[in-house]
């Protein structure tokens, strides 16, 4: 194969067009969006409620229905152009692999330290939390890229970092521990006998292998409990995906700026916040009634909360402390296997993309297998040059499944999707995959029916 220029396949956007201000995709959401409610009275949330937990700014933020655009700070635009815009990539290569007419189009947001998009909110945070005078943050990670992008964040605004990772992901890569510690975070694997929380679920399980909602549990547990400190969460909440719009802002300038209009925009779904981010201002054209591209989003069959969950109300962690959220959920109890792709092992579903599921908007979820979505990434990986996340790679899977179709049917359909970020640090899991030691568990009716057991029944509450 002949390596033709770089310039023919990256499209890239300049510091001029760096968006200046985050879209709120709630505002233009066609149905009321339920409510957050206080885990102690049920009833809805108030900024005051939220502001013990979070940054006040980012509370405001959370409860944000009205606003469609909300400025993103100078500093933090600043931050940003160490690495955005980020470039969309032409995945030409890949094309010619598949032999597919369908034309495949990327946007790349591992081309920071952290390796991931995770670090567009994690510098937002961090920034609220400074110039609130707060002094540390505590938050959970599962694959690593949110500890660590929350790392380089706090770091750069002098914060104290508190990180608690699931078990099973920071057993399977402890070198990303390695740089949430370069960064001066503090790191413990997930339940630990640090908290109230973490202590009872080791005195039931002691063999639990850990969950984003119990490590949410704990670092939440901590910050309400220590003066001068407030939780950060990487994805499901609406603040999240406020922030993360900037990578769909950037994609539909880059598209538009090609003169191309996608028929398919696919995203990895965990909690939501690439997705989210990925998909807002396309979603706001199938909003108003303008042509959108059909919207996927892919789970891991081991953690099936889209395709098998259900919408009700239900906690966002394990010890229950946290608001409950109007959410697609597998119950707040729900334990998946572990698998390698840590970033999308999480019981709920956003809010948002949950509501828009629920009511058409997003058009498609499918849950795939890590063997089929390893055998997508090492394809990928070969003839793009980019080793991708596993988290990334569901989405790539459902790109090749989408391009093999138009290369049946003979339609040359535009195809984009997100690569969340890099796999450098999933070695294990792609040894795994190539001595063929990688199997596939999907939970049975009866594994999800111990999670459903959790979900709360709220009278007169729907």
């Amino acid at each position: 194969m002949t390596m033709r220029p770089s310039t023919e396949y990256k499209t890239y956007l300049s510091e001029e067009e760096l968006p200046t201000h985050y879209y709120n995709l709630r505002a233009d959401m066609q149905t009321d969006h339920a409510p957050m409610l206080n885990p102690a009275t049920f009833e809805p949330v108030t900024v005051d409620d939220l502001s013990p937990v979070f940054a006040t700014e980012l509370a405001r933020q959370e409860l944000n229905i009205t606003d469609r655009y909300i400025p993103i700070p100078e500093p933090v635009r600043e931050f940003y152009r160490m690495y955005r815009p980020s470039p969309l990539v032409h995945a030409k290569f890949f094309e010619e692999a598949l032999g597919t007419p369908a034309k495949i189009f990327y946007k790349f947001e591992g081309n920071n330290t952290s390796g991931s998009h995770k670090l567009n909110s994690a510098i937002a945070q961090a920034y609220y939390a400074k110039q609130q005078g707060l002094k540390c943050l505590t938050t959970e990670t599962g694959a690593g890229q949110w500890g660590t992008a929350l790392a380089m964040a706090c770091g750069f605004f002098g914060l104290d970092l508190h990180v608690f990772m699931v078990k099973c992901s920071a057993q399977q890569k402890p070198h990303r521990k390695a740089i949430m510690e370069t960064y001066r975070a503090r790191v413990t694997e997930s339940p630990s006998e640090e908290t109230a929380v973490g202590r009872a679920i080791l005195a039931k399980d002691p063999g639990n292998t850990g969950s984003l909602g119990t490590a949410i549990s704990e670092a939440v547990e901590e910050a309400t409990s220590t003066e001068g400190c407030r939780y950060a969460l990487g994805s499901v909440l609406n603040q999240v995906m406020i922030h993360q719009s900037i990578i769909g802002l950037e994609t539909k300038t880059a598209l538009e700026k090609l003169g191309i209009e996608p028929d398919i925009l696919i995203g990895c779904a965990g909690g939501g916040s690439n997705l989210g981010g990925l998909i807002a201002p396309f979603m706001a054209d199938r909003l108003a009634g303008r042509r959108a591209p059909h919207f996927i989003a892919v789970e891991p069959a081991s953690c099936p909360t889209l395709t098998r969950g259900r919408f009700a109300y239900d906690y966002c962690d394990v010890g229950k402390v946290t608001p409950l959220a109007k959410m697609y959920t597998l119950g707040s109890g729900f334990i998946p296997s572990p698998n390698h792709s840590g970033g999308l092992r999480y019981h709920g579903m956003s809010p948002i993309l949950s509501q828009l599921y629920h009511d058409g908007f997003l058009d498609e979820a499918r849950a795939v297998e890590q063997t089929r979505v390893f055998e997508a990434a090492t394809l990928f990986a070969r003839v793009e040059g980019t080793l991708p996340a596993p988290e990334s790679a569901h989405a790539i899977r459902v790109a090749m499944d989408e391009a093999l179709k138009c290369k049946e049917t003979g339609e040359e359909k535009v195809i984009v999707f997100g690569l969340t970020g890099t796999g450098y640090f999933d070695l294990a899991a792609y040894t795994a995959f190539r001595n063929g030691t990688m199997t596939d568990y999907i939970p049975t009716d009866e594994d999800l029916a111990v999670g459903f057991a959790n979900i709360p029944h709220l009278e007169g509450i729907q």
